[in-house]
């Protein structure tokens, strides 16, 4: 990353970094800029260097924030109108440490509301356009993020992956992302979707940047009880030498261009001395079905906080306390919003729950056995983030159901709580970029980012 030096100063880095982001306005990556207060922290930045005091080791870089990440600059919406005017009396501990080092949020990115969704086209505020190729959807929840780095606006951005909404914008847009292992970076602060498959983690141009951050954002966090220990500065490095590819995922399904590339990957790895292992993980079939039973069942019990009385949009329409509940919840909500609550509430209702959720977690049981399972015969796992390449705007928004069979390869890792990096690996004849993802065993993920190196030389 640049640090801000006496050569290469904070205010010059932030005014590029906002000038390229008013260059690309078109592309509708931002739903806010943060140009004054970013300007005034690089002015702080440098006149601490200027008199030879210490600084953070992101000092002066600029940096998108999603916008589900609770900051107390600029209004917090997650890009959905029940939210946009909400102003946080918080700051998430992810931003709060970013910042810590120097860091400087130049603007909040756009996102599927709610990070309900795999195109950002179920934004209050539109679509954000792929990064190579403007009419395609830059892949979701997290587009905003994955084009600001992509387009080179920012160093890097803030993600969140509840089914793989890091992964796969970052195929779409040819760079790397990461969901880490569940519990490694706190989740405190952050607009939450499905509590226990929720990960917050980063888009980058490279690994090392990748590995500098989740130094600084990994560890346990008081105000997030399910955040585990700092593992990952103290873990002792470890050679892999294993490699496991899926045989379920080697199907007509999977684009052929995605199939070829990754073929080429394992053939490269068995050129650097790896061995290759053919893994044959059928309860995997399931995930999606387990993940849109048990995920809604989440959104619905975290929505219901947004109500029209305690924060957020309220109808004016309203005329009484029923009414506010009904009206300001159908305005404020996206459709795939309103249809995540209907099917959470649902499988969770008298009756069904022993059918639909209770079955949902047993089958979500046998995929985290046969993880573990896997990872007793090979180190990582290499497979596609997607089925396909980034598709056309407005190809599937009104067809939730080819909408979910995007995330067919990526929400098994969520509901296994493994960690997961994407990485570029070329392009289609048509120019669009081909992501492929790195699995690990859980706690893994600096090795798994080492690894990761080795695939960076192709």
């Amino acid at each position: 990353m640049k640090i801000a030096s006496k050569e290469n100063s904070a205010v010059k880095m932030v005014k590029e970094a906002l000038e390229k982001a008013k260059k690309y306005e078109s592309y509708n990556i931002f739903v806010s800029l943060n140009e004054e207060n970013a300007l005034r922290k690089a002015e702080e930045i440098d006149a601490k260097i200027a008199k030879g005091e210490p600084v953070g080791r992101l000092a002066g870089v600029p940096y998108a924030l999603k916008d589900n990440f609770l900051s107390r600059e600029g209004n917090t919406t997650a890009s959905v109108k029940i939210l946009a005017p909400f102003k946080s009396p918080i700051t998430s501990t992810v931003v709060r440490k970013l910042e810590d080092e120097g860091a400087i949020m130049i603007g909040r990115t756009n996102m599927d509301a709610f990070a309900h969704g795999s195109s950002t086209e179920n934004s209050y505020f539109g679509p954000t356009k792929n990064s190579k190729d403007t009419e395609r959807v830059a892949g979701g929840s997290s587009g905003g993020s994955a084009v600001a780095v992509a387009l080179d606006i920012v160093e890097f951005a803030t993600g969140s992956d509840t089914g793989g909404s890091i992964r796969q914008p970052a195929s779409f847009n040819g760079v790397y992302g990461f969901k880490p292992t569940y519990g490694t970076v706190s989740r405190y602060g952050v607009v939450a979707m499905a509590s226990s498959t929720d990960c917050m983690g980063f888009f980058t141009k490279n690994t090392d940047d990748m590995d500098l951050l989740m130094e600084i954002a990994s560890g346990q966090d008081p105000y997030d009880m399910t955040t585990l220990p700092d593992y990952y500065s103290t873990t002792e490095p470890k050679a892999a030498k294993k490699i496991g590819v899926i045989k379920e995922f080697d199907n007509d399904a999977v684009n052929p261009e995605i199939r070829e590339a990754l073929k080429a990957k394992t053939e490269f790895l068995k050129s650097k001395g790896y061995e290759i292992v053919e893994l044959s993980m059928p309860t995997l079939k399931y995930a999606l079905a387990v993940y849109y039973i048990v995920v809604p069942a989440e959104v619905a019990s975290n929505l219901s906080r947004y109500d029209g009385i305690r924060y957020g949009y309220r109808s004016e329409e309203a005329k009484d306390l029923s009414e506010i509940f009904a009206k300001s919840r159908n305005d404020g909500f996206m459709p795939e919003n309103k249809r995540r609550v209907m099917i959470g509430n649902f499988v969770l209702s008298s009756g069904f729950y022993d059918a639909y959720y209770l079955k949902a977690q047993k089958a979500r049981t046998k995929i985290i056995e046969e993880y573990n399972k896997a990872f007793s015969e090979v180190d990582y796992i290499l497979t596609p983030v997607a089925p396909n390449p980034a598709f056309k705007l407005g190809e599937k928004v009104n067809d939730p159901v080819a909408m979910y069979l995007e995330d067919v390869m990526s929400v098994p890792i969520n509901l296994a709580g493994v960690p997961s990096l994407a990485v570029p690996a070329g392009e289609t004849k048509a120019g669009l970029p081909i992501g492929l993802q790195i699995v690990g065993p859980r706690r893994s993920d600096k090795n798994l980012i080492n690894f990761a190196k080795e695939l960076e030389e192709k």
